[in-house]
């Protein structure tokens, strides 16, 4: 049977009396769900895939290539089906995504920018996929012999990895009664909590529609993405001074009270734990390659200015007749470019450039992954922490006063020493006070930190001294504990390593419960030694995984946490978890 035909047969037997509610819950695998919550290409359809990446986020889509988020955003406007096509997508990318139907990358993993976004925006992406070679310039794309341009229809499978010339039939998604209830009974049974990843009002709203208990990671770095705000925190990152730095922070700190407070009211009655900013800050900036090609453009432009400014002269000299005859076209033609050189656009816009070149060289390292970001940031810029905290904490306090009950939660990424939790918490202990003497009202909140450095999960038990919650990130636990570079493994060596069976699984989809896992117990038995009702979860994408799932139930988690559209998933994962618990073993 088809998933819908699953859910529909195992709902009618229960009320036929045919089978009990645990027999219903247990009659198929979770993640057969996928097939109703995305939408799929036609099962009539029998072409031939022209590509092969990564299924980095399920679903299928058609439209038209673009290759830059700008002209994504404007024919998304216009009605147009996009799929965005990238080498790879940054931060200021984001206004693409809301336009486009689906998005293609050559390069990255399934924990990539493109494909974590478009997981928590519940769209299809294929990232990975090595066969195509971009060029930005010309705007096409090369896949072996086939070149294609922009405008060109393709569809996408995010289920499979597989790209197609032209537009596939697809089967839409269908969230059915009888999905609903069987998901009502799985809750019923269920003890692990499901929460949802996820960074907007909207987003939020939709993974409460998929029945989401809360929001176990809300990432502060997306909202810094919009097209209103991503200049300003370009402008924080490039401040000379604390006090630069502290102007651009004073514009975003209203914009991320405003985005708290709307994420608070979608998840009214329910916990919100949000993150403290985690990348580091060069993932805000264009890339340093960008920004010379950008930088040689100008230059020749301003040659070109200086050219047609010469030429009239020359054309007078050599044959008068022809300079009559043309010089009024010549100006015309020199009257947009005179202007920009006149009011010194050209140097301004060059030096701009030039300036964030600097910057971007300057925070260049040689392993962004290990280095400056997380609570490292937060404690070398404590003004940057202390906007968010500001933000958090006041849009709490308003929700309050107008009687939206509310549960945040201040998560800290990156942790590896109590003194690092111990200085942020001053921060919170600090900025409640003045939010409480101006606001007039004491806004309750846990203070928790990310246990995604393997030293956290050795001192879980001094962690729990000043945290009240812990949240495993397992994505780079992961990647710390296997000492592998995600998207480079995944589109490396991964493959072969599974095929050949040195690894069974892939351990960024598929929690390793020999490694990773053996870290995770060890915290939450050492954490609860030291606090007996520490809530522990996970959010990292394995929260979404039905087997990771029944591990996370067995050694004591309170929740797992995974992106909106895998939250029904995770429902009948966990109620699959606590059916089975007798008969489960640990494979460590």
């Amino acid at each position: 049977m088809n998933a819908r035909a699953m859910v529909r047969t195992s709902v009618e037997m229960f009320q036929e009396s045919l089978i009990t509610k645990e027999r219903a819950l247990l009659r198929f695998e979770p993640l057969i769900l996928e097939q109703l919550l995305v939408p799929q290409l036609s099962p009539d359809f029998r072409g031939k895939p022209l590509a092969q990446g990564l299924p980095a986020s399920p679903g299928a889509a058609s439209g038209k290539i673009v290759f830059d988020a700008d002209t994504a955003e404007a024919r998304g406007r216009l009605g147009e089906k996009i799929i965005l096509v990238r080498e790879e997508t940054k931060p200021e990318d984001i206004h693409g995504f809301f336009q486009a139907q689906g998005i293609l990358t050559s390069r990255g993993g399934k924990t990539s920018h493109a494909a974590v976004v478009a997981r928590g925006m519940g769209k299809p992406c294929v990232s990975g996929c090595e066969q195509i070679v971009i060029n930005d310039v010309t705007r096409s794309a090369i896949i072996g012999d086939t070149t294609l341009h922009e405008g060109d229809v393709i569809t996408i499978n995010g289920s499979t990895g597989h790209v197609y010339v032209g537009e596939v039939p697809t089967v839409e998604a269908e969230f059915s009664g009888e999905m609903a209830t069987l998901l009502a009974w799985a809750d019923e049974v269920a003890r692990l909590k499901v929460l949802a990843n996820a960074d907007t009002p909207e987003a939020a709203a939709k993974a409460r529609g998929f029945g989401a208990m809360g929001i176990g990671l809300c990432r502060t770095e997306r909202m810094f993405n919009g097209t209103d705000r991503l200049p300003i925190v370009q402008e924080m990152i490039l401040a000379e001074t604390p006090e630069q730095r502290q102007a651009a922070l004073d514009r975003l700190l209203p914009i991320q009270r405003s985005d708290f407070k709307g994420i608070f009211k979608a998840m009214r009655g329910l916990p919100v734990t949000v993150r403290l900013l985690d990348p580091p800050m060069h993932e805000f900036l264009p890339t340093a390659a960008q920004l010379e090609l950008e930088i040689a453009h100008l230059h020749q432009l301003r040659d070109t200015i200086k050219g047609l400014e010469e030429l009239p002269d020359t054309l007078k000299l050599l044959n008068p007749k022809l300079y009559q005859q043309y010089s009024d076209g010549l100006l015309k033609l020199m009257g947009g470019l005179h202007t920009f050189k006149e009011s010194h656009l050209e140097e301004d816009v060059i030096s701009k450039k030039e300036t964030i070149l600097k910057k971007v060289r300057a925070l260049a390292e040689v392993n962004p992954m290990l280095g400056h970001r997380g609570v490292r940031l937060g404690i070398t810029y404590p003004e940057i922490y202390t906007m968010q905290i500001q933000a958090i904490l006041e849009a709490a306090a308003l929700c309050a006063k107008e009687g939206v009950e509310i549960y945040p939660e201040i998560m800290v990424p990156q942790v590896a020493t109590v003194e690092e939790l111990k200085r942020i918490h001053s921060y919170v202990q600090r900025i409640h006070k003045v939010v409480e003497l101006t606001h007039g009202i004491n806004v309750k909140f846990k203070f928790g930190s990310m246990l995604e450095v393997v030293r956290a999960c050795v001192r879980a038990g001094r962690m729990a001294e000043t945290a009240e919650f812990f949240s495993f990130g397992t994505n780079d636990l992961t990647q710390a504990v296997f000492s592998f570079s995600r998207e480079d493994a995944e589109n490396k060596f991964l493959p072969a390593y599974n095929e050949t069976g040195i690894l069974q699984d892939n351990p960024f989809e598929v929690l390793d419960i020999k490694g990773v896992g053996q870290l995770m117990k060890m915290g939450v038995e050492r954490g609860r030694q030291t606090n007996p009702d520490l809530k522990v979860g996970i959010c990292g994408e394995h929260g979404g995984h039905p087997g990771s799932i029944h591990f996370c139930h067995h050694i004591g988690l309170s929740y797992v946490s995974c992106s909106g559209p895998r939250v029904p998933i995770a429902r009948l994962a966990a109620a699959q978890a606590k059916l089975l618990e007798g008969e489960y073993q640990d494979p460590s």
